[in-house]
């Protein structure tokens, strides 16, 4: 088969990561008989420098044109520490979800056998837990109307939605949940905001359409707790934007490590692939990041984006070997040996 895949690399660990990925892609491609073709572009502070973008009209129009798109990370402490910065890495990501249709994202949260003691909540709680949390991308507080007035001393963030957004997210969690254990809870806060209660009422009115799902409705807050205490009772969560940047970060913690999380950005164009992970700018050039949850977001583009089932399982196979045999970076070796970035990846392309 024959992949065309726009690489975004970005900012700070993002290149050293990316590289690992395309590594173990490339060997996977050897492997299967595949052939990739890498369309690299800029996006992020990068870009910003380049060109005085986050996300040039360039860097679309390769993703456009690709199957897929395989994304590092953004972000510069510059621009974090300048609160009158006008133009922003973080804007780019926006921009790219909005041109590309990427409306939903997908936050699996498992966790491994060979770590499940390193999570800094007990077995007894996180064990067996294998959940996927989808946030809605594009619509929400994000991108609502937004500004300051009294002279700047007053400051406001609109959060809308319309039935079509909430439906299009929720057709594919109850999907999604036929698949897995036919559990799906709707998060929200209906209890107060006006949007929550539509996203309820949008849901409630699909469950004819879904039989086989058990549907449930929890406010944000209470899911908050029970993600750190009963993890494991979840399936298939859909929720709003802000709702989901929060729970995917908190529910990232479960299996030990924000760099073994991967995800995927799917929508109406391009599905875009992504370690759940930022910049990381202090780790930048160091050659000492964990490169798994971009790895894994590689097994994710494989088996998502082309159907390629077998091929993702070994890239996974491979993933939990280096773990269980302690070829992992720093963040994980604990007092045994740390190897580099670049030396988990060729070990793990070497293995497949």
């Amino acid at each position: 088969m024959k992949l065309n895949i726009a690489l975004l690399a970005g900012d700070g660990i993002g290149p050293e990561v990316i590289d690992q990925a395309v590594k173990v892609s490339n060997a996977i491609a050897k492997k299967f008989d595949h052939e990739i073709t890498w369309t690299p572009a800029l996006t992020g502070a990068c870009a910003i420098d380049a060109v005085g973008e986050p996300y040039p009209d360039a860097t679309h129009e390769i993703c456009m044109a690709a199957d897929a798109v395989l994304f590092g990370a953004i972000g510069h402490p510059r621009f974090d520490n300048d609160p009158k910065a006008t133009v922003r890495p973080e804007q780019g990501l926006l921009k790219m979800r909005k041109k590309l249709g990427l409306f939903a994202n997908v936050r699996p949260t498992f966790t491994f056998p060979s770590l499940i003691d390193n999570s800094p909540l007990k077995r007894e709680r996180i064990e067996g837990t294998d959940l996927i949390i989808l946030r809605e991308l594009t619509g929400g507080i994000y991108f609502g109307e937004r500004g300051r007035k009294d002279d700047g001393n007053t400051a406001f963030d609109t959060c809308t939605y319309t039935r079509a957004e909430v439906q299009r997210l929720a057709k594919l969690g109850f999907e999604m949940a036929m698949t897995r254990g036919k559990k799906l809870c709707c998060v929200d806060k209906a209890n107060v905001l006006e949007t929550s209660r539509l996203w309820r009422e949008t849901v409630q009115d699909m469950e004819k359409d879904f039989p086989e799902v058990t549907v449930s409705y929890e406010f944000v807050d209470a899911v908050a707790m029970r993600l750190v205490q009963w993890p494991n009772t979840y399936d298939v969560l859909i929720t709003e934007n802000l709702f989901g940047d929060i729970l995917t970060d908190e529910a990232s913690v479960i299996s030990g490590s924000m760099g073994l999380m991967p995800s995927a950005s799917i929508g109406v164009h391009t599905s875009l692939f992504e370690p759940i992970h930022g910049s990381y700018p202090q780790a930048a050039g160091k050659d000492i990041a964990n490169p798994l949850a971009t790895v894994l977001s590689a097994a994710m583009m494989f088996e998502d984006a082309f159907g390629l089932k077998e091929e993702a399982e070994l890239i996974r196979a491979v993933v939990n070997k280096s773990l269980a045999e302690g070829i992992v970076t720093e963040d994980l070796s604990g007092k045994n040996k740390a190897y580099k970035t670049s030396e988990v990846g060729d070990w793990l392309a070497k293995n497949i």
